[in-house]
C-alpha cells in the first residue's frame, strides 16, 4: 500500500474525528481530543489493512475490534470512560452512505436495490456492534476476575 492508499485516508479520518470531538465537547485537555481522534485513524487503518480478507463486513468487524480495544486501553490509561473514545473512533466506520442509498432506493420504489443495500448496511452495523460487544465483554470479564 502506498501513502495515498493508506496514509491519506487515515489522516482524513483523524481530521474528521477532530470535528466530531468538537461536536461532542471533548476538550483538548491532556490531548484527549487528539487521542480520541487517533482511534478513528486506527479504525480506518485497520479496515484498510484487513482488505485481504476480501469481504467488507469482516473488515468492519476487525476494525471494530481494534478501535474498541484501543478505546478500552485509553480509558484505563487516562481514567476516563471508554465511551468518549469509542464513539469518536467508530465515526469513520459508520455506514452513512449505505443508510442514505437504502432510503433513496426505498423512496424511489426500487425494492430490490432497497432490500439489497439495506441488508448490507445492517450487516455492517451488526459487525460493528458485535465487535464492540466482544471486546467490551472480554474486558469486563477480565476486570471482574482480577478483583477476586
Amino acid at each position: 500500500m502506498t501513502v495515498t492508499e493508506f496514509g491519506l485516508p487515515c489522516l482524513y479520518s483523524f481530521i474528521g474525528c477532530i470535528g466530531f470531538c468538537l461536536t461532542f465537547h471533548i476538550r483538548p485537555r491532556k490531548g484527549m481530543m487528539l487521542i480520541a481522534s487517533l482511534g478513528g485513524a486506527i479504525a480506518w487503518g485497520t479496515y484498510l489493512l484487513s482488505s485481504p480478507l476480501q469481504h467488507d463486513i469482516v473488515q468492519y468487524f476487525v476494525a471494530a475490534l481494534a478501535v474498541t480495544a484501543y478505546s478500552e486501553g485509553m480509558a484505563r490509561l487516562f481514567k476516563s470512560p471508554a465511551t468518549s473514545y469509542l464513539v469518536v473512533g467508530l465515526i469513520p466506520l459508520v455506514p452513512g452512505g449505505g443508510i442514505y442509498y437504502t432510503m433513496e432506493y426505498g423512496i424511489n420504489g426500487d425494492t430490490m436495490q432497497f432490500l439489497e443495500t439495506g441488508m448490507h448496511t445492517l450487516g455492517i452495523a451488526g459487525a460493528l456492534a458485535i465487535g464492540v460487544l466482544m471486546v467490551s465483554g472480554v474486558v469486563r470479564i477480565v476486570r471482574i476476575h482480577s478483583y477476586r
